[in-house]
């Protein structure tokens, strides 16, 4: 089985070409995290993504405090109990999700609690979201995967963190 990879980025570093496991960024335990994850758009299953790889990840950077995953009325039950499980909040939205994360993270924005706003999605749409927590003076991270992850998103951001899962074989 491939392990999940997952590179963390600095604003302004180049991603080189060369296979590697993981950069190290160094620990910033003091600083505190919100966590939204767009779970239609991360979650799913050609991606391979796992709910602890993205927690494990964020771990570099700070504690996570608030992590929340929105997810549409379509979502499996074994999806919300592993997202329990990991001791993230589940969010069911009926219809579309992008109002209700954009509504969370807005509330992590001005929570003076809260030091770092990682938004998981690959979506250009959650742009205004990174630019009012840099605003606000939050530092920000993107977590995504390819393909169609929003280069806009990726160029905001501070910290830019791209997942590689486990994609099922062809053939």
């Amino acid at each position: 089985m491939k392990k999940t990879l997952y590179r963390v980025l600095r604003r302004g570093e180049r991603e080189e070409k060369e296979e590697r496991p993981v950069q190290e960024v160094p620990e910033i335990p003091n600083k505190t995290i919100g966590l939204i994850i767009d779970g239609p758009n991360i979650l799913r299953k050609e991606f391979g993504i796992k709910l602890e790889d993205i927690v494990e990840a964020l771990s570099k950077l700070g504690k996570i405090r608030i992590a929340k995953v929105v997810l549409n009325q379509y979502a499996p039950q074994g999806l919300i109990e592993a997202i329990v499980n990991q001791g993230l909040e589940p969010i069911i939205v009926a219809g579309d999700t992008d109002v209700r994360i954009a509504i969370e993270a807005m509330e992590l924005i001005y929570n003076s609690d809260i030091d770092i706003i990682a938004l998981a999605t690959r979506d250009a749409d959650f742009l205004p979201i990174i630019q009012e927590a840099k605003r606000k003076g939050k530092e920000t991270v993107v977590i995504g995967a390819e393909p169609g992850f929003s280069v806009a998103l990726q160029n905001a951001a501070d910290y830019v963190i791209k997942m590689e899962g486990n994609r099922p074989q062809e053939g």
